[in-house]
């Protein structure tokens, strides 16, 4: 899974169509994202201690992992990622599109490093 948390995804499908979001959560095991301003629905809340007042609570709810695509840091552009290995032996994930690195995916392993 190449999207992470505080990043910067276009939603292709469904309501929130077309928006540029930050990812609040990832779900890995369900194959979902919580992205910020998408897929809102409301919850009714009784009153409690906790909710003193009550009455609809509006909540973010998770969206299919292949509904959204990473937008690049460097070429603003919605992309797929790859993974390769850099010289000292780390892994990191890139833009497809221009080339640029898109953080560190694994530690430095010296069995990949390039000698």
């Amino acid at each position: 899974m190449h999207i992470r948390t505080d990043d910067i995804v276009l939603v292709r499908t469904g309501s929130g169509r077309d928006t540029r979001a930050r990812v609040l959560t990832v779900l890995p095991r369900q194959g979902k994202v919580v992205v910020e301003g998408v897929a809102r629905v409301y919850k009714h809340v009784r009153r409690s201690q906790k909710n003193p007042q009550g009455g609809r609570l509006s909540k973010e709810m998770p969206i299919q992992l292949s509904n959204v695509m990473l937008v690049c840091t460097a070429c603003g552009q919605p992309t797929r990622t790859g993974a390769r290995f850099l010289d000292d032996g780390s892994k990191e994930r890139f833009c497809k599109k221009c080339g640029s690195g898109l953080g560190q995916i694994a530690p430095p392993r010296a069995a990949h490093a390039n000698r």
